[in-house]
């Protein structure tokens, strides 16, 4: 059964063109179904039933797993029997009436212009890695791209005389422009900062880890873990929260919603609309910490 998965990933990858977080996830869902199947005896692909895959839903939420857990392991399933059906694997498509459980979507977080305006403070300049630093939350901050196109930006990627950068997104390509706050600091990180950090390596990337290689996700979100403890703010804080951040104030500041969405690069203007209701929430917070005398 896992030579089928393996050829699901496979087909994904050369087909589909999805990220390789996005392949790590299925195989893990995958191969945890496989393995639930297998204890239940069930040992080819052909014999699993709609029943079958209700009771490994059962068997994730008497493990504790979260809805939005649950959820997924349910999209994998369901994307897995589409392409086994469409290959021949199977007869019939077991996962067809298969259903999800409810997810309550949670707002997500976002700080205020004046936590936003602390954080970017907190990084020490005269310092290369930290300048680095500086320049990355600046950029992100002033396009809300998402981490994963931030770490990948190759330097033929800025354009600093326009002030803008490409991002070269599987679903579109997009240009998103970035103001003077940022373009000083990244043209500081290019000429004081960055050939220190490549230690004579040689790479088109804009951002480099302190090894010269390629900042990983994870690495940046322990860097805004960081800053935001030396800022004082409290909560959960991801790369993420800069993100959805520059939406809010930009819808807050009466930014056209399109704009903004071509910007975040969302295919659906409903994802956007969602700032809308938090920008309001946020002025309101706002005003009522700094009412007008």
């Amino acid at each position: 059964m896992t030579a089928e998965v393996e050829q699901f990933i496979a087909y994904l990858h050369s087909v589909k063109k999805t990220t390789p977080n996005t392949e790590v996830s299925y195989r893990r869902d995958l191969l945890k179904l496989v393995q639930f199947l297998q204890g239940e005896g069930i040992l080819s692909w052909d014999k699993v039933t709609l029943t079958s895959l209700q009771s490994y839903i059962l068997f994730l939420e008497k493990e504790g797993k979260a809805a939005t857990t649950i959820s997924r392991n349910v999209a994998s399933v369901k994307a897995f029997f589409q392409y086994a059906v469409a290959a021949g694997t199977c007869g019939e498509n077991p996962a067809f009436a298969l259903r999800a459980p409810r997810v309550e979507r949670k707002a997500p977080g976002i700080l205020s212009v004046q936590e936003m305006d602390r954080l970017l403070r907190q990084p020490d300049c005269s310092k290369p890695k930290e300048l680095r630093d500086k320049a990355m939350m600046e950029l992100l901050y002033a396009t809300g791209i998402r981490v994963s196109e931030l770490i990948s930006l190759r330097l033929k990627d800025v354009n600093m005389e326009m002030g803008y950068i490409h991002c070269a997104a599987r679903e579109r390509d997009r240009m998103v422009p970035f103001g003077n706050t940022a373009k000083k600091v990244l043209e500081s990180y290019l000429t004081k900062a960055r050939e220190h950090l490549l230690k004579g390596k040689q790479t088109d990337l804009l951002f480099t880890n302190c090894s010269g290689g390629q900042m990983s996700r994870q690495g940046f979100w322990k860097l805004i873990k960081l800053y935001a403890e030396r800022a004082g703010i409290d909560g959960d804080i991801t790369p993420h929260t800069l993100r959805h951040s520059f939406a809010v104030h930009l819808v807050a500041g009466g930014a056209d919603l399109h704009a903004v969405q071509e910007m975040l690069g969302h295919s659906d203007i409903s994802t956007t609309q969602m700032y809308v209701t938090l920008a309001g929430r946020s002025l309101r917070e706002s005003y009522a910490a700094h009412p007008r005398k």
